[in-house]
């Protein structure tokens, strides 16, 4: 349904444009091109280059619409570098950058918290650039999402052309193309041949509450074992499920029932320290589950086991591989589900497809999210036919459920990480970054410098512990050192962030980042990290 356009007397500077089309998403768009002179959109992309700093007239709807030149949508070129642009308002009171920031703390709910008080314009490969003119090298990826860096052209290309197609294609109602391509991409990505059936959502919470519904339909128990420090999500069930800290659930209890905590193989929870041999922590941590198992949730009633292979929220830290052999021995012998949650360490983070495979076990439902589609709300949960055939009809949905357009950014995706050859550069960065870190050791103010590939943590001693009780406190220790050094780091044009109880900041770069940018970003840590030392 296309209506007649006509032009309009105000003017806009084509710098700032690519397709206003793309606002007439929910009709057949691809009728708007003869009324713009051109054949397709990489035509029209061509006139636009071709007319820069030049000054157009827009084309809107002429009638009941309300499209504006404001809504014009800016998208990526291929090769072609991202140029400042004035933010575009219908409100005069809002032209100014520090009047968006007011803006958003008056209307933006206080329940989000957030690293800096700035406007995110736009953003390009490793870098951001802020609403007041800072360019920022960006160690956080929108924490593991965007693990080809901001705006990757192939990956919104594909979005670009889907949304010319197809927006919204509602799960319940047929298949899409791009939901069907995007399981034939992943498929040979999987850590087992078993894991064969798909089911798409938006979102990593969205996963895990899928995923505890699977285990608990398929098996009819109820009981959920979580580990110490994990984090699944802050939607209720997902919620009840995270230990990682407590400020995820103060003030929403009762939290769903049937939640047991066993101890996940970190030194610091058991007040060990960071030299433990991992053989041990796995031996403390396997005896522990055994007596929960006879003591507080009996395997009759034990559904599932979930999991983080690398705990994120709780400190990036790595499970042994014997310890993740020792929770699938111990689920098969008790009928309980392996629940293996993927949503920050899956796709190639770890230097492998997924965290999983360094320990060569078999998750019986996978979750997955984040870097599945670059940017695009997209998460899946993942098991074998044999477990999903059991679910019942409409037991699994959502109206946005698998959407086309960020289906289409994940076969992307996916097929970047293959074209590109990101597994190789997230092994040669990783043994970069490590070796950039390693000196840090030597200072008394780190604890520990740990990871997998490009998911990788420093953790500093604290003057106070998590307690009096902690054997591990160092009185001479900087105070917050983690926090601080985050903030140095930004001062100097770099985001990167901290992460769980203790006082650690994790690095999350893009995968495909360039040496030169890695180098960049691991000398403004270090020298954030001497001069926090030094002010003591």
């Amino acid at each position: 349904m296309c209506k007649t356009f006509e032009k309009v007397a105000s003017e806009v500077n084509v710098v700032s444009i690519r397709v206003f089309a793309l606002a007439y998403l929910m009709h057949k768009t691809t009728h708007v091109f003869p009324l713009l002179g051109v054949r397709n959109i990489e035509q029209l992309n061509e006139n636009i280059i071709r007319a820069r700093n030049q000054r157009l007239v827009s084309h809107v709807l002429k009638a009941g619409s309300s499209l504006k030149p404001t809504h014009i949508v800016h998208l990526p070129i291929r090769g072609e570098p991202l140029a400042p642009r004035a933010m575009s308002t219908t409100s005069p009171a809002l032209q100014s950058h520090a009047s968006l920031v007011e803006f958003g703390k008056r209307h933006v709910t206080k329940g989000i918290a957030r690293q800096v008080e700035a406007v995110i314009e736009k953003g390009e490969g490793s870098y951001i650039t802020l609403g007041d003119g800072r360019t920022m090298l960006d160690f956080t990826c929108g924490i593991a999402v965007t693990n080809l860096g901001h705006c990757h052209p192939k990956v919104s290309a594909a979005a670009a052309e889907q949304c010319m197609k197809l927006v919204h294609g509602q799960c319940s109602i047929g298949f899409h193309g791009p939901y069907l391509e995007l399981i034939e991409r992943l498929l040979p990505m999987m850590p087992h041949k078993s894991l064969d059936s798909f089911y798409f959502w938006n979102s990593g919470s969205e996963a895990v509450e899928g995923a505890v519904k699977m285990a608990r339909a398929v098996t009819g128990k109820q009981n959920i074992i979580a580990l110490q420090g994990a984090y699944h999500g802050r939607t209720y069930g997902a919620m009840a499920l995270t230990k990682s800290k407590t400020i995820y659930s103060e003030g929403f209890h009762p939290l769903m029932p049937g939640v047991f905590t066993a101890p996940f193989p970190y030194w610091h929870h058991f007040s060990l320290p960071p030299t433990t041999p991992a053989s041990q922590l796995t031996s403390l941590c396997l005896n522990q589950l055994e007596l929960l198992l006879q003591q507080q949730t009996s395997p009759k009633d034990t559904a599932a086991i979930i999991i983080e292979p690398v705990i994120g929220e709780g400190g990036y830290v790595p499970a042994p591989p014997e310890f993740l052999q020792g929770l699938r021995k111990i689920c098969d012998r008790d009928g309980i589900l392996l629940i293996v949650d993927e949503v920050q360490s899956g796709f190639l983070r770890t230097g492998k497809n997924f965290a999983i495979e360094y320990s060569g076990v078999r998750p019986d439902i996978l979750t997955v999210a984040k870097g599945l589609a670059n940017g695009f709300p997209l998460s899946g949960i993942v098991s074998s036919r044999e477990l999903s055939d059991k679910l019942k009809p409409s037991s699994m949905g959502g109206t946005y459920a698998g959407n086309a357009v960020a289906c289409a950014a994940g076969v992307a995706t996916a097929d970047a990480f293959k074209e590109e050859n990101i597994l190789e550069n997230v092994n040669a960065r990783s043994k970069e970054l490590f070796g950039y870190l390693e000196p840090l050791r030597s200072s008394a103010a780190v604890l520990d410098i740990r990871g997998q590939g490009l998911m990788v943590a420093v953790e500093f001693a604290s003057p106070t512990g998590t307690s009096i009780h902690d054997p591990l406190r160092n009185p001479s220790a900087p105070a917050k050192m983690a926090s601080r050094v985050s903030k140095r780091c930004q001062e100097k044009g770099m985001f990167i962030l901290t992460t769980s109880a203790y006082e650690v900041v994790r690095f999350i770069p893009a995968l495909n980042i360039s040496k030169e940018d890695l180098k960049k970003g691991c000398d403004i840590f270090v020298e954030a990290v001497e001069e926090i030392v030094h002010e003591g």
